[in-house]
């Protein structure tokens, strides 16, 4: 799978109330979700992320509380990546579970800078940010977790798999 788009930059430790505040949790339709997604981080990213567009992170992204809202909140904004220097690791399970593609690449926060166009592929991990030269290699995704990622996400793939 190859991603194209722009970056949005965000720090280490953004959890998961970052992401998708508490006070959504009333609902779990991503398209309510979307419209308040990172906006305690970030007030325009709501209104601006344009589909396709790719968040790059700092340390520890998503750590915080086990919340699925996250990820879905991330996906229906449009965003078709994440790349951070590391995971939390249920939010790492909870993207793969819920479609979200995410990429671990500890140089790529420090290559890049809010606004950059970059282009991922998921299957070789290969990061490049053409107008800068920039080439990165982030672990790549296991080949489970990509089955995961093109059925949209575990529910999908089970019943892919169960010919439900």
């Amino acid at each position: 799978m190859e991603l194209k788009g722009k970056i949005w930059k965000f720090g280490d430790n953004v959890d998961t109330d970052a992401i998708i505040p508490a006070r959504y949790l009333n609902t779990s339709d991503p398209a309510e979700l979307a419209r308040h997604c990172m906006e305690d981080a970030d007030p325009a990213f709501p209104g601006t992320v344009k589909k396709g567009d790719i968040i790059v992170a700092g340390a520890n992204f998503g750590c915080g509380s086990s919340r699925e809202h996250a990820p879905i909140a991330i996906k229906a904004a449009g965003v078709a990546c994440v790349i951070a220097k590391s995971f939390a690791r249920i939010f790492y399970r909870n993207a793969f579970n819920m479609g979200l593609p995410i990429l671990e690449c500890p140089e790529a926060f420090d290559s890049v800078a809010e606004g950059d166009e970059v282009s991922v592929s998921l299957a070789s991990g290969e990061i490049s940010v053409p107008a800068k030269g920039v080439k990165l290699k982030a672990r790549p995704v296991p080949e489970f977790m990509q089955s995961l990622l093109n059925a949209g996400g575990l529910m999908s793939y089970v019943k892919k798999k169960a010919r439900l």
